[in-house]
């Protein structure tokens, strides 16, 4: 069966290093800092009763099927959505974004660095924020001519008594989860080895299963759900961004200890790109869990009476919300 480590990412290789930096980060915080590096986003204390939210991240190896098509215009909202997405869990509204572009030739880059940066800009407009600056570095013994990496950075803002902070969740509240967009930008080292090393697949094959080309599937942009969560985030006890270590390790960073879910599989629809990655590529089902977002992009904690006025306010803004599950005294999360 094909895993994410053994397409060369780790996933507990990555929670275990947190554990050993954690010390070295934690000392050097000021009172001011109010975050745990297991959390989406981090927060600091700017007076007048607010906080700034910050978040970094990237799009992982999906740069490399932007190269691969030679297709850059929607790499940049990847972006935007891993990060904007992350402080949004916190009920942060983004405030502005800035980015890092690392190429190996700036000149034989130029156009497609330009349409990575376009869609940045699409991006930060999706998730009502100002893309107000960056850095490009060109570094030719680092990458080759035609390739480049990125990175993001955004801050966002939130009163503190909007924070969400998971704190007063309980056995019996609800999980909404709001589709995703596809395959986001998580997993793809895994979906690279299916699509081009296993079944020897191009950019512009289409593929039945799937209603489209491979470039149109591989490339779908990560949806941003900013609307989503300033719509309904005063009433929201919880939120989980479903990115790297998909339902299994991103549901528990928004509960309590103590606390964890169950989920309903067949409670939402499973894209056909899912079905297709595991039968093609024989990954176990907790395999797929682990690694992908199974066509949830985020879940909202929220208590049962709120319920049914959440998914009516998120569907009016034209996002499909399924009630996919509960909150439950043992710790983990349980598909059944």
């Amino acid at each position: 069966m094909s895993t994410y480590k053994e397409a060369g990412v780790d996933i507990d290789a990555g929670n275990e290093f947190v554990k050993k930096i954690k010390p070295f980060v934690k000392s050097t915080w000021s009172s001011n800092v109010h975050t745990d590096l297991s959390s989406f986003a981090a927060l600091y204390k700017n007076g007048r009763g607010k906080y700034l939210v910050a978040s970094t991240d990237g799009v992982g190896t999906k740069v490399k099927v932007a190269f691969k098509t030679d297709t850059h215009d929607t790499i940049g909202i990847d972006l935007v959505a891993m990060c904007a997405n992350d402080v949004l869990t916190i009920g942060a509204k983004p405030l502005f974004f800035l980015d890092y572009i690392a190429c190996g030739n700036l000149y034989r880059n130029h156009k497609n660095l330009e349409d990575v940066v376009k869609g940045i800009s699409v991006g930060c407009m999706l998730a009502g924020c100002s893309l107000i600056g960056g850095e490009t570095a060109e570094m030719p013994s680092m990458y080759g001519w035609y390739e480049y990496d990125l990175a993001g950075f955004v801050v966002g803002e939130v009163k503190g008594k909007d924070i969400i902070s998971g704190a007063n969740i309980k056995k019996g509240d609800r999980i909404l989860g709001l589709e995703s967009s596809g395959l986001h930008s998580n997993g793809y080292s895994l979906v690279r080895k299916i699509f081009f090393d296993d079944l020897d697949l191009r950019g512009v094959n289409y593929v039945d299963e799937l209603g489209k080309t491979v470039k149109e599937e591989l490339l779908e942009p990560t949806r941003i759900y900013a609307q989503e969560v300033l719509a309904v985030n005063k009433k929201l006890k919880g939120i989980a961004n479903i990115t790297g270590g998909g339902f299994i390790d991103n549901i528990p960073r928004a509960l309590p200890k103590g606390l964890g879910v169950e989920i309903k599989k067949g409670s939402w629809p499973v894209m056909p790109i899912f079905d297709f990655l595991q039968d093609k590529g024989n990954v176990a089902e907790e395999e797929m869990y682990r690694t992908f977002n199974m066509g949830i992009g985020m879940v909202f904690i929220v208590d049962n009476k709120f319920k049914d006025s959440h998914r009516k306010k998120i569907e009016n803004l034209g996002t499909k919300v399924y009630d996919i599950g509960k909150v439950v005294d043992k710790e983990g999360v349980k598909l059944l």
